[in-house]
């Protein structure tokens, strides 16, 4: 990704080729300001990506041309689109989670996108290290102690020296990445009462996760929770379903709105 200036250049290079766009939904890396009575609403807030931090995204888009955008962030886009035409269509409430580069999630609540004073950052809650985890922790901002810190496709690389795709066949990276997912689930079952969990992302391609994450899930559960939903965790921690066209997918989605 080059500079916000240059990105956007080439944005609007690709749109110069239509004169009939009515709306564009805009899902971007955040942390964004989404708050459209802010000073700052549709900037890119503090960032360690070059040449984004305070730049005036949305703005850029409206003085090229002023028609209607939809600004959210990157987990937003692709979890309303999972959540309006994917594995979450027939419920009014989930989590989309993406184990990446980062760690991100967009939550629907009502039919609604959540948001407060700005987004949620579902990626950076707390967690507690397991006692033989060494690893000193990804993120700039929390080391290991949050969620991406500990559990995103860099922290993997970093901890066992080989990229997530070289180490599917080593049954002790997935069980501690699983720990990792599965406490961060159990706090959004506590907190939002999703109706269903989706997860996406690179790291989500290790298909190897998902009965570990289930399993695990269960345990920290404990029994405090009893629902239908817990009960089928096949059908409750599933993974996405649109084949990494999330992004564009519920960019779509959200122009139409």
């Amino acid at each position: 990704t080059l500079d916000g200036e240059k990105t956007l250049d080439q944005v609007i290079a690709f749109f110069d080729q239509y004169d009939n766009i009515d709306a564009i939904g805009i899902a971007a890396f955040g942390p964004i300001d989404i708050v459209p009575e802010s000073k700052t609403y549709g900037y890119v807030l503090d960032t360690p990506k070059h040449g984004w931090s305070g730049y005036d995204f949305l703005g850029r888009m409206k003085a090229w041309r002023d028609i209607p955008y939809y600004w959210t962030t990157d987990v937003n886009g692709a979890g309303w689109a999972e959540f309006t035409t994917g594995a979450a269509k027939d419920v009014d409430n989930m989590v989309y989670l993406t184990v990446g580069t980062g760690v991100g999630a967009g939550i629907v609540s009502g039919g609604q996108l959540v948001s407060g004073y700005g987004h949620p950052e579902a990626g950076h809650i707390f967690l507690q290290k397991h006692p033989e985890d060494t690893y000193a922790g990804h993120c700039p901002f929390h080391g290991a102690n949050c969620l991406e810190g500990l559990a995103a496709g860099p922290a993997i690389e970093e901890r066992w020296g080989r990229k997530a795709v070289d180490l599917a066949d080593c049954p002790e990276v997935w069980e501690l990445e699983a720990d990792y997912i599965a406490q961060a689930l159990t706090g959004y079952v506590m907190t939002v009462s999703p109706e269903m969990i989706i997860l996406g992302g690179g790291v989500m391609h290790q298909e190897q996760l998902f009965p570990l994450i289930r399993k695990k899930l269960k345990e920290y559960i404990n029994g405090y929770i009893v629902t239908d939903e817990l009960a089928d965790m096949e059908h409750y921690v599933v993974p996405a379903s649109l084949h990494d066209d999330q992004g564009i997918m519920g960019c779509l989605e959200l122009a139409r709105r």
